[in-house]
């Protein structure tokens, strides 16, 4: 029992790990699709979900400002969700930015309500602390020319703000792989989904967000249940800053999974190949499997220490995630000393795989006790 149980949780961790990406990448070359892209600029509507944000969003409409984009072509909404920090003063003293005040409800209600309200013929969704290069738009919208396309995910980058954590190097290592995935899923079809910080979708393929979901995947995932492709725009490029500390990073892993354990349940027949072809097995490769890669962890671990006196290939694996487990454990109580170490990353990219994981569970077991998050604050890297 023990060696069966080693070989499934090897076989499920080795696959979501590296069978997936690799499946994700031989495809890309094999069944390549490129999506049209042309100099278009149709209009455009950003949106931007606020609550007390009035320490950074004097900077973010200044950025969207500066965006170089025809301006008559572009319209700016700000979707206030009971900001009583002076948000609502700061946006409305900006004349070429709509304000939509809104009693604290949450973000999705005043996401919707504010996609309402839009006019452009296309639909960015950005946070408040993402800040845009100059061209972003003018990249984000080039794949719309193509008329299979409902969606485009831009490029979100983390840049280092303040001290940055101990999770910083991890993050960074997670995020720009998961951003190279993107890549290989929208070669031949859809990614997944995009992300919060930059993407565009067709207005007309906009459907109301239900409360409790990640809408960021939602969204992304409605688009693609339309019969719509969603693709990704390396050069459509946005900065935020990483968590500021491992407390703030392992919260939002916890809200990203538990909201979007329940966005997976919107759209159900995206799990059907028959109808949804290799996207079904992106869907349960990167995000089903994914988040519950913490229980195959653990009977990996519990049975090979089981089967440690059985054989080297046992005694080997019992060693090596030991070892894992061991440097992300000095990763976390000796945080200022990893950091000056010059093999830093040797211990920081465990223990960030490690508060990964354990935010995941924690989110499980939340979902499984029908809880959902309908609001939260957010501690901003300064």
């Amino acid at each position: 029992m023990a060696e069966f149980t080693f070989w499934t949780a090897a076989g499920v961790l080795a696959y979501t790990l590296f069978g997936y990406p690799l499946l994700a990448w031989l495809r890309a070359r094999v069944c390549r699709r490129d999506a049209a892209r042309a100099d278009v600029t149709p209009s455009v509507t950003i949106v931007i979900v606020a609550h007390n944000e009035a320490a950074g969003i004097g900077k973010k409409l200044q950025n969207l400002h500066q965006l170089d984009y025809p301006r008559e072509k572009l319209e700016i909404i700000v979707a206030s969700d009971g900001s009583d920090d002076g948000t609502n003063d700061i946006v409305e003293r900006d004349s070429g930015v709509t304000l939509l005040p809104f009693p604290r409800q949450g973000k999705i209600p005043a996401l919707n309500q504010a996609a309402e309200h839009a006019k452009g013929e296309l639909l960015v969704f950005s946070d408040a602390n993402s800040m845009y290069a100059t061209d972003a738009l003018r990249w984000l919208v080039r794949a719309f020319a193509d008329p299979n396309v409902g969606g485009v995910a831009g490029n979100q980058t983390y840049v280092r703000g303040g001290e940055g954590s101990a999770t910083t190097a991890g993050e960074r290592a997670y995020w720009n792989f998961d951003q190279k995935l993107k890549e290989w899923q929208s070669a031949a079809g859809s990614v997944t989904s995009a992300t919060g910080a930059i993407y565009a979708i067709r207005r007309s393929l906009f459907r109301a967000v239900p409360p409790g979901v990640g809408d960021d995947a939602v969204i992304s995932y409605r688009v693609i249940a339309q019969q719509h492709r969603f693709v990704y725009e390396p050069r459509a490029v946005a900065y935020e800053t990483v968590a500021p500390t491992e407390s703030a990073e392992f919260k939002r892993k916890v809200r990203v999974c538990l909201r979007g354990l329940h966005g997976l349940t919107i759209e159900p027949q995206l799990f059907n190949p028959l109808r949804h072809g290799f996207y079904s097995v992106q869907l349960a490769s990167h995000k089903l499997l994914r988040w519950i890669i913490p229980w195959p962890l653990l009977l990996l671990l519990i049975s090979s220490f089981a089967l440690f006196h059985t054989g080297l290939l046992f005694r080997t694996a019992a060693v090596v995630q030991a070892t894992f487990y061991f440097l992300a454990l000095l990763a976390l109580v000796l945080p200022k000393r990893i950091a000056r170490l010059r093999l830093g990353k040797a211990f920081t990219v465990p223990y960030y795989f490690c508060l990964a994981n354990v935010a995941f569970i924690s989110a499980q077991l939340r979902f499984a006790r029908g809880q959902k998050m309908d609001r939260w604050d957010v501690r901003r890297a300064v």
